[in-house]
């Protein structure tokens, strides 16, 4: 096996542990399990992603189905999450191995003092060897502070802690396209994620997970720009994840774009829900990217959204491909004033005696586009 990849996320769909009869499948955890232990005992960091909650407090509530409203869902995780992590305590025990169970929402990602102390808390687990095993707080998830699904949790939780790879373990072999002849085959490799390949993976979602193949690829390209390989693979396949890791032509994997970024950088680029837009033009692109400037009022084209002092924003160039986001020193009121304007005015405009120059300050703004190729 390869030792280039030392902290390994793994995310394991509801798909892979559901049994035919839409009970948790118990036998499959329990080989997942194993081999994720002797992963552990090789010296890996292992994090493991998990749903399967709702499934098993569907099971216990005799709920037929996917529960259809977000009380009825939140009931099921209540009950079905403490049932999740008990299969999962048993199934490591037989491997002398302790696990955690860690519950997260957006806000824990989107406060920066949260997010140090989530990482930082991981990376406690880790060096005691714990496997911590996370999922969404469903029961009391909110729109304002819900991640929506575990393969964009396991992207997010991957970028938090710096992992080396993302492994998806799903119920298909890999990401799938039609070849010249028309037949769907597995990518093996695939370099850069483009429209086509989001396009392909618009499928539909099955009955027991909450995504198809979109979220995937989404969690896959969150990877990319962090500096993070991601992986696809089949939770039936015997030793898969071994298989992924060795480089053996098994599910699918995705390069990573840039070289890891740091931190901060992996929190501006992924950690805050973006709340605005600014088109930005020539000029001001360039300044970006090869000058490593900041942005300033002159370059913005127009302004979208609403947001406020601090809160994160995507620029955009103005074909509409994103070139970087950041936090912004301007609400939208006062960019609306202020775009395309000289620095030396912004006083005036705003009937401000001092304001600071810069849009959004290098230091606050992570390249996404033409510096991570």
């Amino acid at each position: 096996m390869k030792t280039k990849f030392k902290t390994i996320v793994i995310k394991i769909g509801s798909s892979s542990l559901t049994d035919k009869q839409g009970k948790l499948d118990i036998p499959n955890l329990k080989r997942i399990a194993k081999e994720l232990a002797k992963l552990r005992k090789e010296g890996k960091n292992l994090i493991l992603v998990t749903s399967g909650a709702i499934v098993c407090g569907s099971e216990r509530l005799n709920i037929k189905g996917k529960p259809r409203t977000i009380p009825a869902k939140q009931a099921a995780a209540a009950v079905g999450q403490s049932l999740l992590m008990k299969e999962y305590i048993k199934a490591f025990n037989e491997h002398d191995i302790t696990v955690a169970q860690v519950l997260l929402t957006r806000d824990a990602i989107a406060n920066r003092e949260r997010y140090v102390n989530a990482r930082n808390t991981f990376s406690e687990l880790l060096k005691m060897g714990v496997i911590p095993i996370v999922n969404e707080n469903d029961t009391v998830s909110i729109d304002e502070i819900k991640i929506g699904d575990n393969d964009t949790l396991s992207a997010l939780v991957a970028s938090l802690i710096g992992a080396d790879i993302l492994i998806m373990l799903t119920d298909v072999d890999g990401f799938m396209m039609k070849d010249e002849d028309g037949e769907l085959m597995v990518q093996h490799e695939v370099d850069e994620i483009t429209k086509d390949i989001e396009n392909a993976a618009k499928l539909p979602s099955t009955q027991a997970g909450t995504g198809g193949m979109i979220t995937k690829i989404q969690a896959a390209n969150i990877c990319s720009h962090a500096g993070i390989i991601a992986a696809i693979g089949n939770s039936r396949k015997p030793n898969v994840i071994e298989d992924l890791l060795s480089g053996k032509k098994t599910g699918t994997i995705f390069k990573a774009r840039v070289s890891k970024l740091e931190p901060r950088k992996r929190w501006l680029a992924h950690g805050l829900q973006v709340k605005g837009i600014l088109i930005i033009d020539g000029g001001a692109e360039t300044a970006l990217i090869k000058g490593k400037k900041s942005l300033l009022p002159i370059g913005i084209k127009s302004v979208e959204g609403s947001f406020s002092v601090g809160d994160s924003v995507s620029v955009m160039n103005e074909a509409r491909r994103e070139i970087a986001r950041g936090l912004t020193n301007f609400s939208s009121e006062d960019l609306l004033k202020i775009a395309g304007e000289r620095s030396e005015k912004l006083s005036e405009i705003l009937k401000k005696y001092e304001t600071v120059e810069e849009v959004i300050h290098r230091d606050n703004l992570v390249l996404i586009e033409k510096e991570l190729k």
